[in-house]
């Protein structure tokens, strides 16, 4: 399909130069019309009707299994939720904590997922330790960052697929085995991934990773209705982890009406009633996406556009990418070296139809592309921010 017929399936693409898909991406047109029209369904045959339950069931099975083939996993170890935040929670508490256990969190970690963690260590008196992966960005080994502050204690470690702040692309198989394969460790060592960035722009076979536990979204990356996201858990683990926030979704139930146990899958962590026509706007921009081509086509077209707006942010003399080489994936983030505010540009390029966002830690500013964004969106972006600092100095 031709890249300007397949943009306009996105309405927000219309007026604007998008480059926040790290925060939102922007919901395909089919997508809005799937999720009314399976509205528009339920109340046609009645929202609790034994036929409109029938249906939705069918529906969440067919969002998981476009969900599954997204990740490379199998249906059964998928979990629909809200979002990653949600998603990581279960995994967190779904952990038998003891006294004295620890938790190893990169410093690249979102603050959502950073309070989750010291919730549970004041609960539970479990400690937290902080690994420095912020500084491997451009030299040195994040497997090996890790695998030096592992303890013997340490019964989980928190990281992010993709780091949402510079855009660093960790070695996650190798990271997970480092940790499956700590002898020291008096319990397994589990890896829970925040992979708010990763899915929908990263290949990926979550199988072949073999890591624990891995949050995502939908709205994000995949360009699905804000609301829904879900969790992988791996097969062998899945016993082990309890469900934290328990309703009728996730538990097998006797025609008495007796609750008898866990479903057997990934759906033992779902709790009731949702808004079930987000699914159906997931899976729909799903396969807009995979019109276009298969995740791995997608990704290296993503790179491509990547490199290309690095590059032309690297020959601005007021700007500074905060990686040095080429990103390996959609994020660029860089820094204003003429003391203008990151705040104050961000704000006069979204005046001028330019979407971006500052981010705090470290201090700096965040341009995604996708693998729909143009060449000739950057450049423009690229003029906008140069024409910015003139009329600064004017």
């Amino acid at each position: 399909m031709h890249l300007e017929l397949h943009r306009k399936q996105f309405p927000a693409l219309a007026n604007k130069a998008y480059f926040n898909f790290g925060g939102q991406g922007p919901l395909p047109q089919a997508s809005l019309e799937a999720m009314q029209k399976a509205y528009e369904y339920i109340q046609l045959y009645g929202p609790f009707s034994s036929s409109v339950n029938v249906w939705l069931r069918s529906q969440l099975h067919q969002t998981r299994v476009a969900i599954a083939s997204e990740l490379g996993a199998s249906v059964e170890t998928i979990t629909l939720t809200e979002n990653v935040t949600v998603g990581c929670n279960i995994a967190l508490w779904g952990i038998d904590w003891q006294a004295g256990d620890r938790i190893l969190l990169s410093d690249c970690e979102h603050p959502g997922v950073i309070a989750a963690v010291e919730e549970i260590a004041r609960r539970f008196k479990v400690e937290v330790d902080s690994c420095p992966i912020m500084a491997t960005l451009n030299q040195g080994d994040p497997t090996a960052v890790i695998a030096q502050h592992l303890q013997p204690r340490t019964r989980l470690v928190v990281l992010s697929h993709l780091l949402w702040n510079t855009g660093q692309v960790l070695p996650l198989k190798e990271i997970v085995e480092v940790c499956h394969n700590y002898t020291a460790s008096t319990q397994p060592v589990r890896v829970l991934v925040d992979a708010a960035q990763s899915v929908g722009s990263l290949p990926l076979n979550l199988t072949e990773l073999g890591v624990d536990f891995y949050a995502f979204t939908g709205h994000k990356w995949w360009c699905g209705a804000a609301g829904l996201g879900g969790l992988y858990v791996r097969a062998e683990v899945l016993e082990s982890t309890q469900p934290t926030f328990v309703g009728w979704r996730g538990i097998l139930i006797e025609e008495t009406g007796k609750p008898i146990g866990w479903k057997p899958d990934g759906r033992r962590f779902e709790v009731a009633t949702s808004a079930y026509p987000l699914g159906i706007a997931l899976r729909s921009a799903i396969a807009i996406h995979q019109q276009w081509g298969t995740s791995q086509v997608r990704y290296e077209q993503i790179c491509q556009l990547s490199e290309y707006l690095w590059q032309r942010l690297s020959q601005l003399d007021l700007v500074r990418c905060l990686a040095t080489s080429p990103p390996k994936a959609g994020l660029v983030s860089f820094v204003l070296t003429n003391g203008q505010s990151h705040e104050e540009l961000v704000r006069s390029l979204e005046k001028q139809g330019f979407l971006l966002r500052t981010l705090h830690k470290p201090d700096c500013i965040r341009a995604c592309v996708h693998y729909f964004t143009t060449p000739s969106e950057i450049d423009q972006l690229i003029e906008a921010i140069s024409d910015s600092w003139e009329t600064l100095k004017s």
